[in-house]
């Protein structure tokens, strides 16, 4: 298992880390198998998306935004917003890895989604091996 730290800079922000993860995968090379990524927050998610043009990021977070609205909650912090694009989006993403490579579409990146920053956010990559009886 390896941890890994991203600092966010905005309340809201999209921050790509197909390069972070992809250097995990060299770190500990494998064939065939999974990677599994969880942020061990409440008020962070994990997606995949388009990383060819920004202006889907920003579409998705003002799109997210619309949905659940910064306004006043119950919850004493003022962030139930955060929360809820939390789990509206998840905290974690299964990727198949082929021939050592995580196996994305095109114009897919992994992206870490900040709704209540700026903060330091883990992330935490698990890769696991295929396991078969030729092993």
């Amino acid at each position: 298992m390896y941890k890994t730290q991203v600092q966010s800079k905005t309340r809201h922000e999209m921050i790509d880390i197909t390069g972070i993860v992809k250097d995990v995968l060299k770190q500990h090379p494998i064939k065939d198998g999974i990677c599994i990524l969880f942020v061990p927050h409440t008020t962070a998610a994990l997606t995949i998306n388009e990383n060819a043009d920004p202006d889907v990021q920003s579409d998705l977070l003002s799109g997210l935004e619309r949905l659940a609205v910064h306004k006043d909650y119950l919850h004493v912090e003022g962030n139930s917003d955060a929360h809820l694009k939390s789990s509206l989006l998840g905290c974690s993403q299964i990727i198949l890895v082929n021939q050592g490579e995580l196996v994305l579409g095109t114009w897919q990146g992994i992206f870490l989604a900040e709704f209540d920053g700026p903060r330091n956010r883990s992330i935490i990559i698990k890769i696991i091996k295929d396991v078969s009886v030729d092993d």
